[in-house]
């Protein structure tokens, strides 16, 4: 694995050429924000050395490498789901490759279910702790040694620093954004009404499948983490609709022109 992670980051250096400061991971319905990048380089996932496929409809399967708002970076167009059938090694593999190229600083966006009676479907959470429910953790085995520590403090799993200036870009802008604590389940299913409460009962106020392996490994590295996420759906106990792919994306398009400004403001603003 660890000749693979290598592999590949030599191919996009060779690419190019330059160290991103941002890493920006892109969730479903939210491609909208590769529109934003200045691109330099598209690369397309399949010509990549090694890269993982996404399958999943409402994700591209690009890596762009741009300027946005001044700022070099590197967006990929699309993730990596455990509930594809991927290893949890396969989903996480990318934040490695990050990690060779010398980015400090890690965007991951997503959309999710809300469990909080303030959150409505189009709201936007900036993710300021999560609870870990996937069923594989991304550093169980032997500890790679060259990336981090083998118990990894996980106190800030998402920066503060980032935390602010985006509540701040949001406060300016008339956005309403929540911050909340988010729950990774396995899926691909969406909850029942009773694993809704269950979120809710434990602390969380948002539930996805996605986004915490990429944290977990994120901040083995040493990256300075920002999670931000759109409430595609609503839930619990005593609330039983039905929900699809397609109503979570067109949830997606409400809110991403909120998201893209956020996430816009964040990467002109901060320095770690």
């Amino acid at each position: 694995m660890l000749a693979k992670i290598k592999e590949t980051a030599d191919f996009i250096k060779n690419i190019i050429q330059d160290t991103p400061e941002f890493a920006i991971v892109l969730g479903s319905g939210l491609g909208a924000l590769k529109n934003e990048v200045q691109a330099i380089h598209t690369l397309e996932y399949h010509d990549i050395a090694n890269f993982p496929q996404t399958t999943v409809v409402g994700h591209g399967g690009e890596l762009i490498y741009g300027i946005l708002e001044g700022k070099k970076v590197l967006m990929m167009s699309g993730r990596f789901h455990y509930y594809e059938g991927h290893d949890i090694q396969t989903v996480v593999f990318p934040i490695r490759v990050f990690n060779l190229l010398g980015i400090k600083n890690l965007i991951v966006s997503n959309a999710c279910g809300g469990v909080n009676p303030n959150f409505h479907v189009a709201d936007i959470m900036i993710i300021n702790d999560h609870i870990n429910m996937m069923p594989e953790h991304p550093l169980r085995g032997k500890n790679l040694e060259k990336f981090g520590p083998r118990f990894v403090d996980m106190s800030e799993p998402y920066n503060k620093k980032m935390i602010e200036v985006a509540a701040n870009v949001a406060k300016d802008l008339g956005i309403k954004a929540h911050q909340g604590c988010y729950v990774a389940l396995q899926g691909p299913t969406f909850e029942t009404p009773a694993e809704y409460g269950m979120i809710k009962a434990i602390g969380g106020d948002a539930v996805g499948m996605s986004t915490v392996p990429e944290v977990i490994v994120a901040k083995h590295q040493g990256m300075n983490c920002f999670g931000i996420s759109i409430i595609t759906d609503v839930g619990g106990p005593d609330i039983a609709f039905t929900v699809s792919h397609e109503e979570v994306l067109q949830a997606a398009d409400k809110a991403m022109p909120h998201v893209i400004k956020i996430v816009k403001g964040l990467v002109k603003n901060y320095n770690a």
